[in-house]
């Protein structure tokens, strides 16, 4: 008998956010995030947008309006890429899978509707592309964990040797047609299954009775933090570039004119990033937006928190002049030490 997600999660302790859309907890935060380190969880991410481009020109027209390379990638490939303004200021990061027939964009929440408008303005008559949301045929969930790949392959999956971060295939799981991608959209072992909506409460319970524990997006968002995954109206803002945002991984600098290309060189050849996002190990609590001060003068700004079993944990802008990691900084009366995190990266000064 097929179950929805929303009539598995009423039998369960789900506790969802104020609209009733996106389960926050399973009761059991603790453990999923235990599980997240040391076994699997199971994380439900079909409320972030998914957008699929198709046609001739899918690659090329993708390939120039984001910064990452995608004209050469080949289906069964993907990426992240980072979509910004002309003037290089950060939109979103998201993950592009290519297809045979097209490409599938996975794309942040609260940036689904925006990216589709964003990008379908820059179709212009002579583009053979055509770009629609899926987001409700399909279900996303994340994998994460060290025993993630074992995990699919006792549930039936082909789980392909040699292959990287990005590449996908579709596969059986449990006897269900699934999109099977590498990378838990963390800095942690996982995968990523896209399976399409009616099938999704049946792939869950198969999860979960093999041994995947549920994880809400409570502990989804402290492990966003703790890895430093920047994410939109947050990181990502228009007050930042994915240079400052450390996303250079996800950027080509060999690759032709893209929307904020100029910027984004101009940045990189006269090494122009005057801020840095890192980690910040908290003495206590204080709220994002907050300045961090170094000795009594303004070097950022704190852009996320969360409580941690070790205590308060945040992620924050620092003027690259005032240093990096094992930085002693404040905030108000809260002490705080700068650490890197492992989604990011930053290049040598």
């Amino acid at each position: 008998m097929t179950k929805t997600l929303p009539e598995i999660y009423a039998n369960t302790k789900a506790i969802y956010d104020e609209a009733g859309q996106v389960p926050l907890s399973f009761d059991n935060d603790t453990e999923a995030l235990n599980a997240s380190e040391e076994t699997v969880a199971l994380c439900d991410r079909s409320h972030w947008g998914l957008l699929e481009l198709s046609g001739e020109d899918r690659l090329s027209f993708l390939h120039n309006q984001s910064t990452n390379s995608i004209s050469d990638r080949q289906p069964g490939q993907g990426c992240d890429t980072v979509f910004v303004t002309s003037t290089a200021r950060n939109i979103d990061l998201a993950t592009a899978y290519m297809t045979e027939e097209a490409v599938l964009l996975l794309v942040s929440p609260n940036r689904r509707q925006h990216l589709l408008q964003w990008l379908d303005r820059y179709i212009f008559p002579m583009d053979r592309v055509n770009i629609k949301d899926i987001s409700d045929q399909w279900a996303v969930f994340s994998l994460i964990g060290p025993e993630s790949s074992s995990l699919l392959t006792k549930l039936g999956a082909t789980m392909a040797e040699n292959l990287t971060r990005g590449n996908h295939w579709v596969d059986m799981v449990a006897n269900i047609s699934v999109r099977v991608a590498i990378g838990s959209g963390l800095a942690r072992e996982g995968y990523t299954l896209i399976v399409p909506t009616e099938a999704a409460g049946n792939l869950w319970l198969s999860l979960t009775e093999a041994g995947a524990v549920p994880l809400g997006d409570r502990i989804w968002e402290q492990l966003r933090i703790l890895q430093g995954r920047p994410t939109p109206d947050r990181e990502l803002t228009e007050d930042y570039n994915p240079l400052e945002a450390g996303l250079w991984g996800n950027i080509s600098f060999e690759k032709g004119c893209y929307i904020g290309q100029e910027t984004i060189a101009r940045l990189n050849t006269y090494k122009g990033v005057k801020q840095r996002l890192w980690g910040l190990r908290l003495s206590g609590f204080v709220e994002p937006g907050t300045v961090i001060n170094l000795k009594d003068e303004k070097v950022g700004k704190l852009t996320s928190i969360t409580e941690t079993q070790e205590g308060w944990f945040g992620l924050g802008y620092i003027r690259t002049k005032a240093g990096g990691e094992g930085l002693e900084v404040s905030l108000g009366d809260t002490t705080a030490t700068v650490v890197a995190v492992p989604f990011l990266s930053h290049p040598e000064s």
